[in-house]
């Protein structure tokens, strides 16, 4: 072996060590702000995915995630959320649990029309999507339209009976 040789050899070792040293550092760190982070929920706020239909597959996604879109709903920011959504959806068309996510944030800002056509998007995608069920109810309940959220009590009721979160809820916005 030459000396050029040596040399490079013993440069190499010294930065083979210096980088496991810096991933020593550095993965503790990494761990940690991975445990920090919100989980992406399988289901939606105050109400769930029926049968797992929706495609919540964001691995090669580089826009907003379903937890983004939760924290501006969390945070009343229907606006933001709603733009994230649209942003999901576009990337990911079957997802039952962003067009109930949107329903929701359109009724909240009182655009029952959209509201409306996300839930009814959510449910052609996944028809036992009891948390589409519940937030259709509420919409029905503020339209007045009584008969039709106690048939979405009615098919939540069939999907996860009545001490699931989604009947609970809907049944405390139809008794007022």
């Amino acid at each position: 072996m030459s000396l050029r040789n040596a040399g490079s050899g013993r440069l190499f070792q010294e930065i083979t060590m210096r980088i496991m040293k810096l991933a020593h550092l550095v993965a503790p760190a990494l761990l940690i702000a991975s445990l920090s982070m919100p989980a992406i929920a399988l289901d939606t706020p105050g109400g769930g995915g029926g049968g797992g239909s929706s495609d919540s597959s964001n691995s090669q996604r580089s826009g907003p995630s379903m937890a983004d879109a939760r924290a501006d709903i969390a945070a009343k920011h229907w606006e933001d959320a709603i733009a994230k959504l649209k942003l999901i959806i576009a990337d990911s068309s079957n997802n039952a649990d962003a067009y109930n996510l949107l329903g929701y944030a359109y009724r909240n800002l009182g655009d029952y029309k959209r509201a409306q056509q996300a839930y009814v998007r959510a449910l052609k995608i996944d028809p036992n999507h009891a948390g589409a069920l519940e937030y259709q109810g509420v919409l029905y309940v503020k339209l007045g339209e009584i008969d039709k959220a106690k048939a979405n009590l009615e098919k939540i009721k069939g999907i996860c009976g009545t001490s699931c979160e989604e009947y609970e809820d809907l049944a405390k916005a139809l008794a007022g």
